[in-house]
């Protein structure tokens, strides 16, 4: 049997296409990094509440051990990549930009394991163990949002999906984690989707990569032949941000998330490639997510690479298996350049989300300028969500968030469309986040007022 290749029926709106710039390490296999001497796992790597601390300082840990168990139940544990030491917890900046309590591990160079609890008989067993498999394991989605994936396998009583969508799309310019893991682990991808599908019961399954990877498209395709049922691979048509999970759906399957809905509200569940394949780890090897495959590229590293390792890992680290920082560099980005977090150094441990460390030199950068909106109106045709960024930036400027919400600001993705268009490089991605925050708070503040 052999399973279908089909076109996505349908076209989302908006998008632009940036320089993709892919080649330097889309045809490089994933290399291993060795267990570095140090590592720090953020406790806030995910959505929700932060991991509660199970180790103190001086406690010897071993790989795969829970050092932070999941501080509620939208929340996630956390495993030590390796065994060493506890050395500190406390407070420390993050590949995510922001300080959180971490946890920092002094490796012993053992790497001994804690025992693992495999489960080859998976589809015998009921959903609910599957999900509690999922949730010790502490996955999280590894595109980059975070969310806690027990959470999105749990969907609340009179929810039921009838799609699951496998997310391969890899759209963000420059990052080739996703591609290689479904050339070297397609098997493993199909495996967790299985599980994934056994889980949920759905019938109908897409996995989702964007045309301009044929070789992944093959690669899944074979990895499939078993598929019964509604089961394809859907060649996207390439366009930024073809991969957002509210895009992905509209063009699988026509329907679309109504405004502050999720993707349950329409029958559907979006799950990453990478995150299929740590579901399918951690239920047949019994391995906790403490590992991913990340590319370090850009033109101020000497030698771009696909890398597989340890979360936690100092990102500097990363950079010198990869010859180093060049003296021109002079920008660091955790993720990619459409929707990665500056940072402002490398002493940071890889998260869980982390699928691409991007360094620039100065003459690569583009800069944000503060003049006035132009009127164009290119930054409104390229808006996925059909938002007026240039009003809604406007609205932030002026401090009016009550009109930024009005004018729909927390449906924006952050994807960077309006800010890649706009002719007078105005920083409306910045606007679009600051507007955001500031209606979050005014919103608990509400919240806060009714209950008083």
């Amino acid at each position: 049997m052999s399973v279908r290749v089909i076109k996505a029926p349908f076209s989302p709106p908006g998008g632009v296409h940036p320089a993709y710039r892919k080649e330097a390490t889309s045809a490089l296999a994933v290399e291993a990094v060795p267990v570095p001497g140090r590592l720090v796992l953020s406790l806030a790597q995910h959505i929700g509440a932060p991991s509660r601390p199970v180790v103190k300082k001086g406690d010897r840990v071993l790989r795969g051990q829970v050092v932070a168990e999941a501080g509620g139940y939208v929340s996630s544990a956390v495993h030590s990549p390796t065994s060493g030491v506890v050395k500190t917890l406390d407070e420390m900046m993050t590949a995510g930009g922001r300080a959180a309590m971490c946890v920092e591990i002094e490796a012993d160079g053992a790497d001994e394991a804690t025992a693992f609890s495999p489960a080859p008989n998976w589809s015998e067993l009921p959903a609910k163990a599957l999900v509690e498999k999922v949730a010790a394991a502490g996955i999280i989605g590894m595109g980059g949002a975070g969310f806690p994936t027990h959470v999105k396998l749990s969907p609340p009583p009179g929810k039921t999906m009838d799609t699951l969508i496998i997310n391969g799309a890899e759209c963000e310019p420059y990052l080739t984690a996703d591609h290689r893991l479904m050339l070297e682990r397609a098997d493993r991808v199909w495996a967790g989707t299985r599980i994934i599908r056994h889980i949920l019961g759905v019938k109908t399954v897409r996995v989702a990569i964007e045309d301009n990877k044929p070789d992944a498209i093959a690669a899944m395709e074979k990895a499939m032949s078993d598929a019964d049922g509604d089961v394809a691979v859907v060649a996207l048509r390439t366009r930024y941000p073809q991969g957002a999970e509210k895009q992905l759906i509209y063009s699988i399957t026509g329907r679309e998330v109504p405004s502050g809905g999720l993707p349950m509200d329409v029958g559907a569940l979006v799950e990453n490639v990478g995150t299929a394949a740590a579901i399918a780890d951690a239920v047949l090897d019994g391995r906790p997510l403490m590992e991913r495959i990340v590319t370090v590229t850009g033109d101020g590293v000497k030698s771009p690479k696909n890398l597989l390792a340890r979360v936690g890992s100092p990102l500097k680290v990363l950079v010198e298996a990869c010859g180093g920082i060049l003296p021109e560099a002079a920008k660091i980005v955790s993720g990619g350049p459409m929707m990665g977090i500056a940072l402002d150094g490398l002493d940071v441990g890889l998260n869980k989300t982390t699928s691409g460390l991007l360094i620039m030199k100065a003459a690569s950068l583009s800069y944000f300028s503060s003049m006035p909106c132009i009127g164009c109106g290119r930054c409104v045709d390229a808006c996925p969500m059909r938002l007026m960024p240039c009003l809604i930036s406007e609205r932030v400027e002026a401090e009016d968030f009550d009109g930024a919400e009005s004018y729909d600001v927390m449906d924006c993705i952050e994807c960077g469309c309006c800010a890649f268009e706009c002719p007078a490089q105005r920083p409306l991605v910045q606007h679009m986040r600051l507007g955001k925050a500031q209606v979050a708070v005014r919103r608990r503040k509400r919240e806060a007022a009714k209950t008083a």
